[in-house]
């Protein structure tokens, strides 16, 4: 069976030398001493490798079953799920007034990246209820927040968003669903929505759908979309559960991976629902929750390969295979292990320096979104809307890359299923796609996201950038290794970015057709960012003599081999983006 080691200090590395969060202004930091953090990573570390990675194999294997119209989770997810609720992880950054522990959403990402490591597919029922809770605590009544939120913040009740129909996925101005005003309030929503994760279980007394649905006189297309509130069963005005609601689970999806979590396609005949914010407004209330799950995706796309990578190297130290060109590593054995071999160095250091470099990008992120939130910071919800995209689409597409690089360790082991390797690759291959494909996250981020606010974000990126570079230009431990690389990038990202400026009005398809590109570039600089800030950490702590040396050398030779190995490609995305539209809409449809 796969193992799993909680990457506990690494976590404390970012939260504390890079971030510095017990520092922070912010409400709620100064508690946060490592100290106190530790404890939590521990503990939260300890469910994950003991509790969790224990069924994701078998719940992989045995998959969710539809019986007679109920949806049973498999074999240890119940008290799994107890588990987690009782020791407080799904109320840890929620609001204190129903039942949260007011934490950071940094300490939520922290602590969801060893949960989500541990357990891809059980760790999605209680993440899904945390964005239904941010989007009816953001535009919901305060009569819904009191019937709904204490128990979703307790995960007695769970939480869905319904979107997807079987016509559209993308384009929600097709949907059908529709919602019929009632004389007491309430709308009566009847339709299909497919694709709903965690959409039904036995995990949880309730599931709280979101729903998307059109009311009569919203017009064509998204502005007359709204959403709903839709509970599997209803609830008294006591707070006690009524009568089963008119929703029921057509079919459960046969999917690539995945298999332990509920993928459902939910019928809506007639089903009870009240309006969440305000009519034909939809969509500026769902995106509250598909925002949050998308930097949760992100979190996902790595998140998922640390385990990989983890048995790739124990596979590659442990296996013996061939000599080292250089000469015998392992005089007395047949053969040296695997991991003396360059190529197979080359390959655990992709992951490792990704996954590091993601690790921290998820983390500022997460504390971005504290800034904004806690501190009402204008410029910090600006930054984390244009890096959303990034987060989702980067992570994700590099994420599944490093699975593919780990399997790839263990050669033919690696392709069948009792390995344990091919269910990394399966389950990450969905965080691609979902919560917006990552062509989409693309188009957003460069016919969106570059030219919000005029512009005003990404311009704030660059000179964060220029004065992280200027600051720490004289520091001779990493100018070289670090600084002048990321400087190199950046220039190549403006660079792209002025080419779509210059050229996207005259053509659209000369944007659109870099915009793929686009988002890997700006991935690749973000990430050298995060090594050079990471580095900077790890030198100070050096110089100090205030870290563990080891550690902290070890970080920078993982941060070196980044920015000479992998920060280099954004001369490739930089000349894919200037050769413009031509190539790629050429061909006539027929061509094809």
């Amino acid at each position: 069976m796969p193992i799993y080691n909680p990457p506990i200090r690494d976590l404390q590395f970012v939260l504390h030398d890079v971030l510095k969060l017990s520092q922070s202004d912010l409400p709620g930091h100064d508690d946060l001493d490592p100290e106190f953090t530790e404890a939590i990573l521990e503990a939260a570390g300890k469910l994950s490798s003991e509790v969790l990675a224990p069924l994701n194999l078998p719940g992989d294997q045995q998959g969710c079953m539809l019986e007679n119209g109920v949806v049973r989770t498999p074999d240890g997810f119940g008290k799994a799920f107890e588990a987690v609720k009782e020791g407080g992880w799904t109320a840890l950054d929620c609001d204190p007034e129903y039942g949260g522990q007011g934490m950071p959403y940094t300490m939520g990402v922290a602590t969801g990246e060893m949960f989500v490591s541990a357990n891809m597919a059980f760790n999605m029922y209680q993440g899904l209820t945390h964005g239904a809770y941010s989007a009816i605590h953001a535009h919901g009544t305060d009569d819904q927040k009191q019937t709904y939120l204490p128990k979703m913040v307790s995960c007695d009740w769970t939480g869905t968003m319904n979107l997807t129909e079987p016509h559209c996925g993308t384009d929600l101005g097709m949907l059908r669903t529709k919602a019929e005003p009632q004389d007491d309030g309430s709308y009566l929503i009847t339709g299909q929505k497919i694709f709903i994760s965690a959409g039904d279980h036995d995990l949880a007394e309730n599931v709280i759908h979101l729903v998307l649905a059109k009311a009569p006189g919203g017009g064509e297309g998204t502005k007359g979309i709204s959403l709903f509130i839709v509970p599997k069963f209803l609830v008294n005005e006591d707070g006690s559960l009524g009568e089963r609601n008119g929703v029921s689970v057509g079919a459960l999806e046969h999917k690539m991976g995945i298999h332990a979590n509920a993928t459902c396609v939910m019928n809506y005949d007639g089903a009870k629902g009240w309006l969440l914010g305000d009519l034909h407004k939809g969509m500026r209330a769902m995106f509250t929750m598909m925002n949050e799950a998308r930097i949760g995706v992100g979190l996902q796309g790595y998140a998922g390969a640390v385990p990989a990578y983890q048995n790739a190297v124990a596979y590659a130290k442990d296996r013996l295979q061939g000599r080292s060109v250089t000469g015998a590593k392992n005089p007395s054995g047949p053969a040296d292990p695997l991991i003396v071999h360059p190529d197979i160095r080359r390959s655990l250091m992709d992951q490792k320096s990704f996954l590091e470099g993601a690790r921290a990008l998820s983390l500022w992120g997460a504390h971005l979104i504290d800034r904004s939130h806690l501190g009402n910071d204008a410029d910090a919800e600006g930054l984390i809307s244009l890096m959303t995209p990034v987060i989702k689409g980067f992570l994700t597409d590099k994420g599944f890359e490093a699975t593919v690089l780990a399997q790839q360790v263990f050669g033919g082991h690696g392709y069948v299923e009792e390995w344990g390797m091919s269910q990394f690759v399966r389950d990450a291959r969905i965080t691609m796609i979902y919560e917006g494909a990552n062509g989409v996250q693309a188009l957003d981020l460069v016919g969106r996201k570059l030219a919000q606010d005029g512009g005003k974000h990404v311009m704030a990126f660059f000179a964060m950038i220029k004065t992280f570079c200027k600051d720490n230009a004289q520091n001779e431990a990493i100018a070289t290794d670090f600084i002048a690389p990321l400087k190199a990038a950046s220039k190549d990202l403006q660079t792209a970015a002025m080419f779509f400026m210059e050229r996207g009005m005259k053509n659209p398809n000369d944007a659109l057709s870099g915009s793929y590109d686009f988002m890997h570039l700006f991935g690749h600089v973000t990430l050298g960012f995060m090594w050079a800030r990471m580095a900077v950490a790890a030198q100070s702590g050096l110089d100090t003599g205030t870290g563990d040396a080891d550690f902290l050398k070890t970080k920078l030779a993982t941060g070196r081999y980044y920015m000479k190995r992998q920060l280099p490609m954004t001369a490739t995305h930089l000349a894919r983006i200037q050769s413009g539209a031509e190539t790629v809409m050429e061909l006539d449809q027929e061509a094809f």
